[in-house]
């Protein structure tokens, strides 16, 4: 059989991404810090674009009354919020002094819904100077403070004088995190610098003499090994225990004390000294503030005891398009190339604010859909909440999946239990035992740690009784689930916890 090349027609239906509707896409995903600044670019790259000094209206055009609630669906009136600050509960204050890097989930921290708000008002006028002059600056009259990275180049000049060490000590600076600890590879250091490693680690060395004492530290023995040594502590018995913290963090003091070759008497005075220490050395200094989370939708106790869903309106910038200025261009311009301009403009506006609503309507929706699935939630809190995927959602709505996955990322929603991510609300489902509804996981997973809080100190509940407590409340799960779901938690297992609790007993 002969190949050749031919020219053939095929009809076909595709979808092309134009540029406006990838913008339309993106911005929908955009959260509400990352919007504000493209929407600050565009305002300088198109001049037919105004800023609305108004605030939007709770009757603007694209907010959507939220759905009416369903008679019976509110257990009660009354919501308090829930304290979901895990580590308290937990008493895992030994855990937290040997764990610099413990991460804080979001559901740890849920900042109320009455915070401050982030966007304050403009100024004018002026005071009892002269009229016409803008106001005075106060934050310009402010000392800016020393940073962390600034404090240690100081002490580095006096401490080395080579400049070829300064430079080195540059790089390892570079290479801290906000807790004072050097997370770089010093061979990668040592190559980039063209330097060999020796000089590096003697470098180092001497980085490590600066204030406070344990920054420049490569884990947190070292950290706590170099105050030791300030305070003239680091004998053989307090190497040994520091050699040994993840017996020290899960209080197994039997071996400790065969390890170390003391009493109990000598133990407890080593713990304590290393309580005293500092884990951190570079907490206590100014770093980058982080971002603080501005919510896009507001949910509040409606009066017929539903919910009132409305779109934060700071979160929510706003653009007009100035059809008088264009206008006035037009006919004004005298070339062709300056005519297309101002059209191409003025329909990249019209565009812009198109997709602005567009996406304001497609939040409104979808969170309004959330809280209509989720009341339980709000009104008794984690034990409520019921399980939900993006499809339950996106077929509810009338929009794809993806538009739903686009629209809660990174977006917010403040309730009365507090400000959650809208990806909190979507929890896998787990199978009940009889013919009743499917487990929220993240409900199973409170339900976890509300027996473990509640457990009887001289008889500590083990994963299989774990389970066995989850079937009598008709919620299947397999051991390994529950350990999976406690290790989440940050809950120690059954042996480290009744470990725990007979040296809380004692002490």
């Amino acid at each position: 059989m002969a190949l050749s090349a031919k020219l053939a027609m095929r009809m076909g239906q595709s979808m092309v991404l134009t540029p406006q509707l990838l913008q339309a896409i993106k911005l929908l995903q955009m959260p509400s810090g990352e919007l504000t600044a493209f929407i600050e670019t565009e305002l300088e790259r198109n001049p037919l674009l105004d800023r609305a000094e108004e605030r939007i209206e709770p009757d603007a055009p694209f907010e959507i009354a939220a759905p009416e609630a369903v008679p019976g669906d509110w257990a009660s009136d009354t919501m308090p919020v829930e304290n979901t600050d895990l580590a308290l509960e937990l008493g895992a204050e030994i855990d937290n002094v040997f764990d610099p890097d413990r991460a804080v989930t979001p559901a740890e921290r849920t900042p109320q819904a009455d915070g401050p708000s982030l966007t304050g008002g403009q100024f004018s006028g002026s005071g009892g100077g002269g009229g016409g002059e803008d106001p005075a600056n106060i934050e310009a009259y402010v000392a800016s403070q020393e940073s962390f990275s600034e404090f240690l180049t100081r002490q580095a000049l006096v401490a080395l004088v080579d400049p070829g060490d300064r430079l080195i000590a540059a790089a390892l600076i570079d290479g801290l995190d906000e807790a004072g600890y050097f997370r770089g590879d010093l061979d990668e250091v040592a190559a980039l610098l063209g330097a060999p490693v020796e000089r590096v680690e003697r470098v180092l060395g001497v980085m490590q003499t600066l204030e406070p004492t344990g920054v420049f530290a490569r884990d947190l023995a070292e950290c706590l090994s170099l105050q030791l040594i300030e305070r003239d502590r680091f004998d053989p018995a307090m190497q040994a225990l520091i050699a040994h913290l993840p017996l020290l963090a899960r209080r197994d003091y039997i071996a400790l004390r065969r390890l170390c070759g003391v009493d109990d008497e000598d133990l407890a005075d080593m713990i304590g000294e290393i309580k005293r220490l500092d884990p951190k050395p570079g907490r206590g200094f100014d770093h980058a503030p982080e971002s603080l989370a501005i919510p896009d939708v507001i949910v509040t106790a409606a009066p017929d005891f539903g919910w009132r869903v409305e779109l934060n309106s700071d979160a929510l910038p706003r653009v007009l398009v100035n059809e008088s200025y264009a206008a006035v261009i037009k006919r004004g311009a005298a070339r062709e190339e300056d005519r297309q301009y101002v059209s191409t403009q003025l329909q990249s506006a019209h565009w812009l604010t198109k997709s602005l609503e567009q996406r304001a309507r497609t939040i409104l929706n979808v969170a309004s859909e959330i809280v209509r699935r989720q009341d339980g939630f709000l009104v008794e809190g984690v034990s409520a909440l019921r399980p939900l995927n993006l499809k339950t959602i996106a077929d509810a709505v009338g929009v794809h999946e993806s538009t739903v996955s686009r629209a809660t990322s990174n977006k917010y929603v403040s309730t009365p239990r507090g400000m959650f991510e809208m990806k909190y609300f979507f929890t896998a489902s787990l199978p009940s035992g009889g013919a009743g509804e499917a487990h929220s996981a993240e409900a199973v997973r409170y339900r976890i740690k509300q027996l473990i809080d509640a457990e009887d100190p001289h008889k500590v509940l083990s994963d299989d009784d774990i389970v066995t407590r989850l079937r009598a409340a008709d919620i299947v799960v397999a051991r390994r689930t529950v350990a999976k779901y406690r290790d989440n938690l940050k809950i120690p297992s059954s042996m480290d916890r009744r470990r725990q609790k007979m040296a809380g007993a004692m002490g």
